[in-house]
């Protein structure tokens, strides 16, 4: 028998700022992170957070998820990245809070970091490389 926890999974990507690209990166992003760690009942997603560098500004990502039908029903937000001098541009990062099946007690999330994002959590990252 399979129980569930509370989890926050996390990720990022990079991409261009033109509508189709930011899209394209959020829904893959988002895509992958759903497909690592088993979630396939969007009652089991809480809420989506996302934060975006202010260099992307054609398209909130919310937006992008809800033009795909994806998280529907589901709580989303978008906030702006704190400017940091020397920050990675063009980034979109986000923050999934979920109930996933815990069939041990070392479960843990599978968080995604695509591209030029990598360079954001290297340690997250060896099985991505």
């Amino acid at each position: 028998m399979h129980t569930k926890r509370l989890y926050g999974i996390r990720g990022a990507v990079c991409t261009e700022n033109r509508p189709d690209a930011v899209k394209d990166a959020v829904c893959t992003l988002i895509r992958g992170l759903f497909e690592k760690n088993g979630i396939s009942d969007e009652d089991d997603i809480v809420s989506v957070q996302f934060t975006v560098t202010d260099d992307l500004d054609c398209l909130n990502p919310a937006a992008a998820l809800r033009r795909e039908g994806l998280c529907a029903r589901t709580p989303l937000f978008c906030a702006a990245e704190p400017r940091i001098k020397g920050a990675l541009p063009k980034t979109v990062r986000v923050l999934i809070t979920a109930y996933l099946a815990v069939c041990d007690a070392d479960k843990k999330p599978v968080h995604l970091y695509l591209g030029e994002a990598q360079k954001l959590r290297p340690d997250l990252c060896t099985e991505q490389k």
